[in-house]
């Protein structure tokens, strides 16, 4: 299908289909390419455009002067983006999870110390304040 060496062509499917991802979910045109590549490019549509129909996540691809080449690209670029929006998505439940037991977490002694210090301080401070006010009113 693609004229990478076999071993690559396996591996991309093999990647494929671990998430889940069939060649009937794909939608994939050829369209011209912009650019480099001279009269190549402006006489056939290199560029291969691949989109995933359940996602609707688009790629496009014109790395390389050939249509084959760019079919494999096209393909490990839009695996690419697949997972990293599922990991996006498990990342997003595990920083939630996260969250809430650190909220629910209780301060530690040495955190509470510190807490009741830093009270204690500005305490003090508005002690002082209110004396020198109150000893101005008396004089």
């Amino acid at each position: 299908m693609f004229y990478v060496s076999p071993e690559k062509e396996r591996a991309l499917r093999e990647k494929l289909k671990s998430l889940g991802i069939a060649e009937k979910d794909l939608e994939e045109k050829f369209i011209r390419s912009q650019g480099k590549g001279g009269q190549n490019v402006n006489k056939t549509s290199t560029c291969v455009y691949l989109r995933h129909i359940p996602t609707g996540i688009e790629v496009k691809c014109q790395k390389t002067r050939t249509q084959v080449l760019n079919r494999y690209y096209a393909r490990t670029l839009l695996y690419t983006k697949l997972e990293q929006s599922i990991k996006k998505e498990e990342s997003e439940e595990e920083k939630r999870i996260a969250k809430v037991k650190r909220q629910k977490r209780k301060r530690s002694k040495r955190a509470k110390d510190k807490m009741l210090a830093d009270k204690r301080l500005q305490s003090q401070k508005k002690n002082k304040r209110t004396f020198k006010y109150s000893t101005e009113d008396e004089v």
